[in-house]
């Protein structure tokens, strides 16, 4: 056999491993012995201090104009006052930080604070999904590894899945005129990468995981520690899980 031969026969063997490889896995996963991806996402409240370099990243990556206050994630601030007072705002989704003590645009002085602390919001995903039900063109759709996407080509700016999230996450696309909202950086996950926001939080309050892989440390926070979703009773089964989760957050 000539060495053209040999590796002529090599590739083809290597290429038919592969392939029963791949429809093997196929096969093993339709039975149920191969558990699929499932993306999740954990946010920890504790390390946030709302630097909000995370909207900046997104809206840079997703190009979403960045001085239209719309976004696809943001930091919310809440302001507990010892008289049970509750501040909360979100301006410019966070965008540009908490520098100031104002939240809603009032100065709170230091000794009267009980508590003070910052909630990144998303799309939860949800495994139920309102918005997908709605959408009269299936412009909305749910992936098998569980992110809800937007088909910017097929979407008429009906405005039904905006109007149905319970979490508001959905907006107008002040360019193209379509619904948006977070995808969990979906185009870049899929290639092994992680969202934008999750690489520019300097503090570890952003991550990504995979539900069903025991292995990965998002799943094993997510089981074996307290963690909430938001608006539980709705019944839509996010999958944006909370560490230090208040009953305060709206």
């Amino acid at each position: 056999m000539s060495r053209r031969d040999f590796l002529k026969t090599g590739l083809m063997v290597g290429a038919g491993l592969g392939l029963s490889s791949i429809l093997g896995k196929d096969i093993l996963s339709s039975a149920g012995i191969i558990t699929p991806k499932r993306w999740v996402f954990l946010v920890d409240t504790f390390k946030c201090v709302g630097c909000g370099l995370c909207v900046r990243a997104c809206k840079l990556e997703n190009e979403i104009p960045y001085d239209v206050p719309v976004t696809r994630t943001w930091v919310e601030r809440y302001v507990v006052k010892k008289d049970g007072t509750v501040l909360a705002d979100s301006p410019y989704g966070g965008r540009d930080g908490y520098l100031i003590n104002n939240p809603q645009g009032i100065v709170v002085p230091q000794e009267d604070i009980a508590k003070a602390f910052f909630v990144p919001k998303l799309c939860n995903q949800c495994t139920n999904p309102p918005c997908v039900q709605v959408c009269p063109v299936g412009a909305t759709y749910q992936t098998n590894d569980g992110v809800v996407l937007v088909d910017r080509k097929w979407c008429i700016g009906c405005g039904y899945c905006i109007m149905a999230c319970p979490y508001g996450v959905r907006f107008f696309h002040p360019v193209h005129k379509v619904a948006e909202k977070c995808n969990f950086c979906y185009h870049r996950i899929t290639k092994g990468m992680k969202p934008a926001c999750e690489d520019a939080c300097p503090f570890g309050a952003r991550h990504i995981g995979d539900i069903n892989d025991p292995a990965h440390p998002v799943a094993d926070i997510i089981k074996t520690q307290r963690v909430s979703v938001l608006k539980d009773e709705f019944g839509t089964k996010p999958s944006v899980y909370y560490l230090g989760y208040d009953s305060l957050i709206r």
